[in-house]
């Protein structure tokens, strides 16, 4: 009796949930599906895989949703969720959906409520303090610790010329550590010196288990979450990068209250030229009211997101854009025919006006950004019924996948060369995409992303650094079309490291 009561009550608790749902089952069912759906897991089983596996799934997906008009959908159990691959809808819905998905809530528990992941509420009045602290002239003035951190990178680089092949990442992400605890805390770890460091190995693995989070089901609740040895390792990773960051920002307070009681009324500057050589915490504290603003907690939450996406985006972004020219060898000998003639002969390191002149390196940066994005995917929350340009419809409760990785790469905006290497497509008389968001490797609208510009200068500097010195070396693809094993580990990287070799470039 029991048995046949709870059963009852099972059956009619699932007919109010669908009853309630009927508008989105109805809408929904006027979008084709991404892939074949079984009953209550929908697409769940297809990310029961490794990062690898689960990228090629999106991929696949992706590509799926180009066939479509640039819009499919899938259920993650009872979860709907719409990849779309369209442009023209990509850019309403990231003009007006700014609230994130609620799978953002597995990096939030690192990072807490920090600029790129905040709920609106929150973001909105943080916006407006990160925005002048992103200021051009601000970023540039950290063109000097960037091109000094990019001297060591190639220094250390040099001790595996003539060795064979290697993982190039640990390498770069020690690099860009470096670069942004210096310009964003003011610290030097010297990652690049340790190669043990607990907090990039700290950073690296919490962003593991966050992915596996989002994708495995099993690892959603937290109180499930808790039973997997994988928990205590969160918790530990948690914990080192939060005793960290909050060390430094106690010692930046008492810093600059130090700094304040030994300065006269008169000495107090307000503008904000005078910050051009703080760094991002001394900013955010100045700006957001300092004794009177963002507290401690907030600092950390806003610092530890510039870091750990400043870290891995740029790393990823040099990695992928090495192993592209290991690939083509023809062209790398034009960026480094291009920066011979912007350094001559000289060892000198590279100062800001040197960057402007590296135009055919920016164009195949910004190509290597458009065929392998570090973060390919963008997730947000649909609060009410919106109909797209394309004249679709998607429900209110849905999520929507932004798929960055399938409109970079859709012939249809690209052309039938779309999978193609090929930098001068950059080229100012051959860039005529119909679309502004054919092309967003840093997002689009009111939540794009602050940090491209400081991202360009550390991607370049770098490359510059290492390129002039060094020929990179690799398997040189037999056509056109670059095959690299890629992994979603929140941000999309070489599944294999950045594998490449390296030759000196002779002195002359």
């Amino acid at each position: 009796m029991i048995v046949i009561l709870l059963i009852v009550l099972v059956l009619g608790w699932f007919s109010v949930f669908r009853y309630r749902r009927r508008n989105m089952y109805k809408l929904a069912a006027a979008i084709p599906d991404v892939d074949k759906h079984i009953p209550l897991l929908g697409i769940a089983h297809k990310f029961t895989g490794n990062t690898e596996e689960i990228m090629s799934v999106l991929q696949r997906y992706s590509y799926n949703s180009m066939k479509h008009n640039g819009l499919a959908k899938g259920w993650l159990g009872h979860i709907l969720y719409f990849v779309l691959s369209n442009p023209v809808d990509s850019e309403v819905v990231l003009k007006t959906c700014l609230e994130k998905d609620d799978l953002h809530r597995f990096i939030r528990a690192i990072i807490g409520y920090g600029g790129i992941f905040a709920p609106v509420s929150i973001w909105r009045r943080r916006r407006k303090i990160m925005v002048p602290a992103f200021s051009p002239r601000i970023v540039q003035s950290f063109v000097g610790i960037i091109s000094e951190q990019s001297e060591k990178l190639a220094s250390n680089l040099g001790k595996r010329v003539g060795k064979g092949m290697f993982s190039s990442w640990p390498f770069l992400s020690a690099y860009t550590l470096d670069s942004v605890c210096e310009t964003a805390l003011g610290v030097k770890i010297n990652a690049q010196g340790d190669k043990d460091s607990s907090f990039l190995k700290s950073m690296n693995r919490i962003l593991n288990i966050v992915c596996m989070r989002i994708f495995h089901l099993w690892l959603q609740p937290v109180w499930l979450f808790k039973l997997f040895p994988v928990f205590n390792e969160h918790q530990s990773c948690i914990e080192m990068l939060h005793d960290f960051v909050d060390k430094v920002i106690q010692n930046k307070r008492e810093e600059i209250k130090r700094e304040n009681n030994s300065k006269t009324e008169v000495d107090y500057e307000y503008n904000l030229g005078s910050y051009k050589c703080k760094t991002f915490l001394d900013l955010l504290i100045t700006l957001s009211g300092a004794e009177k603003g963002y507290t401690n907690i907030e600092l950390r939450e806003e610092v530890l997101t510039l870091t750990v996406a400043g870290t891995d985006t740029s790393a990823v972004a040099i990695g992928f854009t090495l192993e592209l020219l290991s690939k083509y060898p023809e062209i790398q000998e034009k960026v480094y025919k291009e920066l011979r003639e912007v350094f001559c002969d000289s060892e000198r390191p590279l100062i800001k006006e040197d960057l402007e002149k590296m135009k055919y390196l920016e164009r195949v940066v910004k190509e290597s950004l458009r065929l392998f994005p570090p973060v390919p995917f963008i997730i947000r929350k649909v609060l009410e019924d919106m109909t797209l340009p394309s004249g679709s419809v998607l429900p209110a409760g849905s999520g929507i996948v932004v798929s960055i990785w399938g409109i970079h790469r859709d012939p249809k905006y690209w052309g039938p060369e779309a999978e193609h290497f090929d930098p001068d497509r950059f080229l100012p008389e051959r860039f005529n995409v119909e679309h502004p968001c054919c092309y967003l490797p840093f997002s689009s609208g009111p939540r794009n992303c602050l940090g491209y510009q400081y991202a360009m200068i550390s991607i370049k500097t770098s490359l510059s650094a290492i390129l002039r010195r060094y020929k990179v070396v690799g398997e040189p693809e037999k056509g056109p079309v670059p095959r690299i094993r890629v992994k979603l580990d929140i941000m999309m990287k070489s599944v294999e490291g950045c594998q490449v070799a390296l030759e000196r470039r002779p002195t002359k």
